[in-house]
C-alpha cells in the first residue's frame, strides 16, 4: 500500500488536531469518546491528539463525566493559562491594548496616548504597553504566544503591511515586522473589524454560523465578512469597506477622498457636519460632539431626532444592500455607535425591512449588540489565537503570522 507522504500525514494530523481542540473548545468539558463521535476520529487518533494538547499544556483534564455503563470518563476543557496573547487597538491618537488568555478573558488592560504618528513613534508605543503588561501580570515573554493589532484602513494581512490608515497618513508601512523585531514574538494585524469579526467567530455570537456580517458604527463605518466560515478579505486586504459605498454621487466629501460615502453621513464626523450645518442655519442649537446632538434628541429636540433618524434609515438601506449580496445567516452590530439608542435604530430596522428583497426577508437575524472598551482589544487578540482555533485550511487565506 502506497504511504502519505510526510508532508500530508503532518497537514492531517494538524488539521484533526485543530479539530479537536476546536470540539473541547466549543463544548467542553467533554469525554474523548465523545470527542471521537462528533469529529468522526478514531479513539485511538484522539487519545494520541488530546495527550499531546495536554502535554502542551493547551488543554486540562478536569472531573469526572456521566458512565453510561462503564467506567466514568474524564472531561477535557481548554486550559485558559495554557498561553496568553496580547491584543492592540490603534486609534488614531492612542493604543487600547488588552491580555488575555486562552478562554478570551481580560486579565489586565491598559490605554496609553500616542507620543506621535510616525511609524516608529507607535511601534515604540505599542512595544511599552505589552512589556508593561507583561510586567503587571507576572508573566515572563515567553508565555506570550503572539501579538494581534487591529487598525483602520487597509491591511495586507499576509504581509502584515499598512496599505493605507485614513487617520495616521500611512502608506505601506510594514507595521507587523517593525513590531516582531522589536517584541521577539508572532505578530498578526488586521483591519479592526476584520479583527473583531474572527473574535465573534472564536468566542461570540457567530460561532457555529457559517455565513454572517459584523457591521460597525462609530468613528467610521465597518464591515467584517465571514463566508463559508472563511473570514473574507478580498484580493489584498480591501475588502469590507462598506462605509465607502457611495450613497450621492453629489455629497459631502468623505475623509477617503470621494463624496457621498456613506460613512460621510452617518460617521461621527459626518453626523457632526450635519448638525452643525443645522446649527447654522438656526434649526439647532450649536454642538460640538455626538454626544451632545444625543442628548439633544433624547431631550426630544426636533431637528437632533429628525437627524438620527434619516442617518438611522440610510444604514437600513444599506445593510440591505449587504443582505441581497450576500444572505447571511446573522448581521452583527456593533461599535461606539450602538449608544445611538432607539431614535436611530428603529428607523435602520425600518428601512431594512422595506429594502429587503421579500424572497430574502427572514433570512438574515440582526442582532446589536452592547458595546464596551475592550471589544476591539480582544478583537485584535483574536488574530493571535486563530493559530490554535483555525484550520491551517483557511489560515492560509486569511494571513499570516510576521516572526
Amino acid at each position: 500500500m502506497t504511504k502519505a507522504p510526510i508532508g500530508n500525514r503532518q497537514l492531517i494530523r494538524t488539521l484533526n488536531r485543530t479539530a479537536v481542540l476546536n470540539t473541547i473548545k466549543g463544548s467542553g468539558p467533554i469525554g474523548r469518546a465523545e470527542i471521537a463521535r462528533r469529529t468522526g476520529l478514531s479513539p485511538a487518533t484522539v487519545s494520541s491528539l488530546t495527550a499531546d494538547l495536554i502535554a502542551k499544556q493547551l488543554v486540562l483534564e478536569t472531573k469526572p463525566g456521566e458512565s453510561s455503563g462503564g467506567r466514568r470518563p474524564i472531561l477535557l476543557d481548554i486550559n485558559p493559562a495554557g498561553g496568553y496573547v496580547v491584543g492592540i487597538k490603534l486609534t488614531e491618537d492612542r493604543v487600547i491594548a488588552a491580555l488575555i488568555n486562552l478562554e478570551a478573558d481580560v486579565l489586565d488592560k491598559r490605554t496609553d496616548a500616542l507620543t506621535g504618528t510616525a511609524p516608529e513613534q507607535v511601534v515604540a508605543t505599542i512595544e511599552r504597553c505589552v512589556r508593561q503588561l507583561l510586567a503587571a501580570t507576572g508573566l515572563a515573554p515567553s508565555q506570550l504566544l503572539g501579538l494581534g493589532v487591529g487598525l483602520a484602513g487597509v491591511v495586507d494581512a499576509e504581509a502584515g503591511v499598512s496599505r493605507q490608515h485614513p487617520f495616521l497618513g500611512w502608506r505601506e508601512v510594514p507595521l507587523g515586522p517593525m513590531l516582531s523585531a522589536r517584541l521577539d514574538t508572532l505578530v498578526h494585524i488586521d483591519n479592526d473589524v476584520n479583527a473583531l469579526t474572527l473574535a465573534e467567530r472564536l468566542y461570540g455570537r457567530g460561532q457555529g454560523i457559517d455565513d454572517f456580517l459584523t457591521v460597525t458604527v462609530g468613528r467610521g463605518v465597518g464591515l467584517g465578512i465571514v463566508i463559508g466560515g472563511d473570514l473574507f478579505r478580498g484580493a489584498r486586504g480591501g475588502g469590507g469597506e462598506f462605509g465607502h459605498m457611495v450613497v450621492d454621487v453629489d455629497g459631502p466629501l468623505c475623509e477617503c477622498g470621494k463624496r457621498g460615502c456613506l460613512e460621510a453621513y452617518i460617521g461621527e464626523a459626518g453626523l457632526l457636519r450635519q448638525a452643525q450645518a443645522l446649527a447654522a442655519a438656526g434649526d439647532l442649537p450649536t454642538v460640538e460632539s455626538v454626544d451632545e446632538l444625543l442628548a439633544l434628541a433624547a431631550a426630544g429636540n426636533d431637528s437632533a431626532v429628525q437627524l438620527l433618524q434619516r442617518s438611522g434609515r440610510l444604514l437600513g438601506q444599506g445593510v440591505a444592500n449587504l443582505v441581497n449580496l450576500f444572505n447571511p445567516a446573522r448581521i452583527l452590530i456593533g461599535g461606539e455607535g450602538v449608544r445611538y439608542g432607539q431614535v436611530f435604530f428603529g428607523p435602520m430596522r425600518q428601512a431594512l425591512a422595506a429594502s429587503i428583497m421579500p424572497a430574502l426577508r427572514g433570512d438574515s437575524e440582526v442582532r446589536i449588540d452592547p458595546w464596551g472598551d475592550d471589544a476591539w482589544a480582544v478583537g485584535a487578540a483574536s488574530l493571535a489565537l486563530r493559530d490554535l482555533f483555525v484550520s491551517p485550511l483557511q489560515a492560509s487565506r486569511r494571513g499570516a503570522a510576521v516572526a
